[in-house]
């Protein structure tokens, strides 16, 4: 089985800014949000957790030794959704991201975040190579999906429209 290809957040931007801009508003409109990670058994975990858009990457930061940090140590694989607010239309569309989280130990890495961000600490420092970031929108009358992978242009898919790839979103 091949191995997906991953790209940092500013790779993301660079391949699409406007689609890369669109989903870190989304993301940015509240604190909270919702990470989905695998449990030694292979079960999914879901909890809340803050993330961040610094230094051209999606990091996520977790309490010492957090059950969701443990689980990311022993399986990088991710899945954060953005907080759907309380818009009961979703105005705003919906997104998430998933990928592998890797761990940052790197003291200078680390310091240059503290020094921007000063989270309490200690803390887990995980910087997100992306796989797949989606959006479903309602626009108009249709339901519009669109996928981004790394060395792909955006896809959509519109309910009870044509598909195909576009340039950008």
């Amino acid at each position: 089985m091949a191995a997906m290809t991953s790209s940092s957040w500013e790779e993301f931007h660079t391949a699409e800014p406007d689609f890369a801009e669109t989903v870190r508003a989304r993301f940015q409109l509240y604190k909270h949000h919702v990470l989905a990670t695998l449990r030694k058994d292979g079960s999914p975990r879901v909890t809340g957790l803050e993330v961040d858009f610094r230094f051209g990457e999606l990091w996520l930061g977790m309490m010492p030794n957090s059950r969701k940090a443990l689980d990311l140590r022993r399986d990088p694989r991710f899945a954060v959704h953005a907080n759907p607010g309380p818009d009961a239309e979703m105005t705003d569309g919906d997104v998430r991201v998933s990928g592998r989280a890797v761990e940052v130990t790197d003291p200078d890495v680390l310091a240059r975040f503290v020094e921007e961000v000063n989270p309490p600490q200690p803390f887990h420092l995980f910087r997100t190579r992306i796989q797949e970031v989606v959006r479903v929108s309602v626009e108009g009358e249709e339901l519009a999906v669109r996928t981004w992978r790394p060395g792909k242009p955006v896809h959509t898919i519109s309910l009870g429209g044509e598909t195909g790839a576009t340039e950008g979103s």
